[in-house]
């Protein structure tokens, strides 16, 4: 990067600090710490809310997996309104008249501690592996633009997370993650926009959409039922809603959000923003990445847009192989290149036989260039088989890095780490508050004073930013961190919403049913992601489901003890 770049990314990252820590003010007590005094206001909460989810990795990974799997991850939102309509009538008033630090404690009150502990227990261990993949994103970008290993960027980003965490609380994530998706939203219009001004002459942003539909990239809504296909419109709104719900209605990191609005009015509002914006800003993310693959129509990418694995393959026995692919990979590009440019004045004659020819040929030569790259990934895999095929996540990084103007480089690099540091922040917040309130103050040490309470919390977020800075060095092997990071929520949340939707709706199911129903739920839902027989987003229903089934089953069982009396 270029001087200007530097200056913008060092002052962007230094201003979002200072001004957390500002406004974030002094935390007398656990309250103030964790919960901001529920003092915020709706559009606080909404942005916090969005900013929460909006992680690096999104920024990041999304135009990528749009460049290569086109539109269709769309769908993996369109359970999401639903889901907060769902919130706002059942969970948001009862967390709100219980005064509640966590959602955990309800459970409790509901049924008993070892029911309250197990599920605090899996969100801390789905939490803790997850936030360990968003510090991971931004590293990438850092390492990729200094030359270090991943290791030492790491280091830094979490570091720095971890410090205004632990000084400023709650207030400081939610204040920070204001001015963040600010930022972030003008920046991404802006680069969307010189996307397109980038493009060829005489290629505008319809001729650039048009060419990426012909290619199969403007696959938006998939109708087609099928229990493998991770993206359709039925896993999206089935699954996605059950995924969705579970996380913005039992995951600690989204429900101390919007815990911290004033009232229940100015809760709801939030999350209603959040769900009426959501899925046309994940839209215009992906759109980015759609046009970034028309702009390479035209413009010769790498062949592996992972330049740390691409120079690992030159410096190694097998790089006259892979320089030999790269040369003929150039020579397919300018191929593809010429049947792209024949399909734009396709496009202009409008005549429907050539355009339908035009695109027969493009698909012809871009098959070529792709069987090349994959030549290319397997001479990678021969020279280290641990190497990473999957560059995906190197696709906007590179775009951005060797395409944009000076200055508006670091503001994007800027944003991709202010949404880390955000995703991170809620995330490290509300593990830190799960372990005092649900384990440490519930279990550990009970009765202690405030103050204990604030260094507990204090010290818990130290710890979980620790645990999470090392998942984060073992992330760099698992694909596009978009996909993987809502696999691996799949695995646990819809365990934990069955326990939340039972507490809420079948009154007469006890603790023990539910507590034993969540362990085979678990045990059932693994076996089922492991081997691959539905979708990761159906493991979310299918979760809920069925714990259901089987809490219902075993509570039919006599018991001597009554039931747990109702709590709200």
């Amino acid at each position: 990067m270029s001087l200007p770049d530097w200056i913008v990314l060092g002052a962007t990252l230094l201003t979002i600090v200072v001004y957390g820590v500002w406004k974030s003010g002094k935390n007398q007590n656990i309250d103030q710490f964790l919960m901001g005094g529920r003092s915020m206001r709706w559009y606080t909460v909404g942005l916090s809310v969005m900013a929460t989810q909006a992680s690096a990795i999104t920024f990041l990974s999304a135009p990528g997996q749009a460049y290569s799997d086109g539109m269709r991850f769309v769908q993996f939102y369109f359970g999401l309104p639903l889901a907060m309509i769902v919130l706002c009538v059942t969970f948001v008033p009862i967390f709100h008249r219980l005064k509640v630090y966590t959602a955990y404690e309800f459970l409790e009150q509901r049924f008993d501690l070892k029911t309250r502990a197990l599920t605090s227990f899996l969100f801390l261990v789905q939490r803790g592996l997850s936030t360990g993949i968003t510090i991971y994103a931004p590293s990438i970008i850092l390492s990729t633009i200094l030359d270090i290993n991943t290791v030492y960027t790491t280091l830094f980003i979490g570091g720095l997370v971890i410090f205004y965490t632990v000084y400023g609380g709650t207030k400081a994530v939610s204040y920070t993650q204001l001015l963040q998706m600010s930022i972030i939203f003008s920046g991404m219009f802006l680069a969307g926009l010189l996307v397109v001004c980038l493009l060829p002459h005489g290629v505008g942003f319809t001729h650039a959409i048009k060419l990426a539909g012909k290619l199969g990239r403007m696959n938006v809504i998939d109708w087609k039922f099928d229990r493998q296909n991770q993206y359709n419109i039925w896993s999206g709104v089935i699954g996605g809603f059950f995924l969705q719900l579970s996380y913005f209605g039992t995951d600690q990191s989204q429900v101390g959000r919007y815990l911290t609005g004033s009232s229940v009015g100015q809760s709801r509002l939030g999350l209603i923003m959040n769900g009426l914006i959501k899925i046309p800003m994940q839209f215009l993310i992906l759109l980015i990445g759609v046009l970034v693959f028309a702009f390479y129509q035209f413009n010769r990418p790498p062949m592996f847009f992972n330049q740390y694995e691409v120079k690992q393959v030159q410096q190694s026995n097998y790089a006259a192989q892979y320089n030999k692919l790269d040369t003929q990979y150039t020579a397919a590009f300018e191929q593809r290149k010429s049947k792209a440019e024949d399909m734009v004045k396709a496009f202009d004659s409008k005549d429907a036989n050539q355009i339908k020819q035009a695109q027969d040929a493009l698909k012809v030569a871009d098959k070529q260039a792709g069987d090349i790259r994959k030549e290319a990934i397997a001479v990678m895999k021969k020279n280290n088989e641990k190497a990473n095929g999957d560059d995906t996540n190197y696709v906007f990084l590179s775009f951005v890095t060797r395409y944009l103007p000076r200055g508006l480089i670091g503001l994007l690099i800027a944003i991709v780490f202010l949404a880390s540091m955000g995703s991170t922040a809620s995330a490290l917040n509300s593990l830190a508050s799960t372990s005092v309130v649900d384990i440490y103050k519930r279990i550990i040490n009970p009765g202690a004073s405030d103050k204990n309470y604030l260094l507990a919390s204090r010290l818990a977020t130290v710890f979980w930013g620790i645990v999470c800075v090392l998942m984060a060095l073992y992330a760099s092997k698992v694909g596009n961190l978009l996909e993987y990071v809502n696999k691996l929520g799949s695995y646990i949340y819809g365990t934990i919403l069955g326990v939340f939707v039972v507490a809420f709706y079948f009154k007469k199911i006890r603790g023990t049913s539910v507590f034993i129903a969540a362990i085979l739920t678990e045990i059932a839902v693994y076996i089922i992601g492991n081997y691959k027989i539905v979708a990761y987003l159906w493991l979310n229903a299918i979760g809920c489901i069925l714990l259901i089934l089987i809490a219902g089953v075993i509570n039919l069982a006599p018991s001597k003890s009554p039931p747990v009396g109702e709590t709200s």
